[in-house]
């Protein structure tokens, strides 16, 4: 484990990107696409490429460190490193990482979704990253626990779907499936991208869309992310929803290709 200083820039200003990599069965679940995933982000920030290896080598680090458990959560944080007070990012960049690992378990039950006021900007270029800036999920998340649900839903800042606090999220209508564009503010979520490729496989039309929350109304739901795969919904503020055989289909697919 790392010690992060008082002036590394992830911790002052939230300047880094961070990946939650699924241990499970022996192995990182789709390490690969995580790794891929913040290189992507680092491009968009200017921030020094990860070495793929290093991560790796991280990671595990982390999970002897945790015991290593049967099934653990393993977030890889990739900051600015240290800078000196102020916004003017350093040069050179030099960024620090570091791993922890905790157990995780499955979720036993549905999800309950509540709406949230907190909106997910989409203007911003950070709402399609991992990054550190998670104050408005953590606000949303906090919203959706006091209306008694487990997860938030958030609106983007034209009032359509995005995504939960910590998960992409989908809808059936009849036998079609649908998901928030990325254009709306959502990350491009690791299992939901196996999720659109599962439909695909499966026959399944597959759109992803802007969309007001009205089209929630009545429709089976699920969310993913990747520690809980695909989750099926049971209520959306408060009202419950209808189940669809099609989100067991889509999970048993998923889990298929992990």
């Amino acid at each position: 484990m790392t010690d992060v200083p008082l002036d590394d820039r992830g911790f002052t200003l939230g300047h880094g990107l961070f990946e939650t990599v699924l241990w499970t069965e022996g192995r990182l679940d789709a390490f690969d696409d995580h790794a891929e995933r913040m290189r992507r982000g680092c491009r968009a920030l200017g921030l020094p490429l990860p070495d793929a290896a290093a991560l790796e080598a991280s990671a595990h680090e982390a999970l002897a460190a945790a015991g290593k458990p049967a099934r653990a959560a393993v977030r890889l944080t990739w900051t600015a490193g240290s800078g000196a007070r102020g916004l003017d990012t350093p040069v050179p960049i030099t960024p620090r990482l570091t791993a922890q690992a905790a157990p995780s378990a499955p979720p036993a039950e549905p999800a309950r979704l509540a709406i949230a006021r907190t909106r997910r900007n989409d203007r911003s270029p950070t709402s399609r990253l991992k990054s550190l800036a998670y104050l408005d999920n953590v606000l949303a998340r906090a919203e959706a626990q006091a209306a008694g649900a487990d997860e938030a839903l958030m609106l983007n800042t034209a009032g359509e779907i995005a995504c939960a606090a910590a998960a992409n999220i989908f809808w059936i209508r009849h036998g079609e499936v649908f998901t928030p564009t990325l254009e709306a503010g959502v990350l491009d979520g690791i299992i939901r991208r196996r999720v659109i490729a599962a439909c695909h496989d499966l026959g399944l039309p597959l759109h992803e869309v802007f969309a007001n929350p009205g089209r929630l109304n009545g429709a089976p739901m699920f969310i993913t992310n990747s520690l809980i795969g695909v989750r099926a919904v049971s209520d959306l503020n408060g009202s419950a929803l209808p189940t669809s055989p099609l989100v067991s289909r889509i999970a048993k697919a998923v889990s298929r290709s992990r």
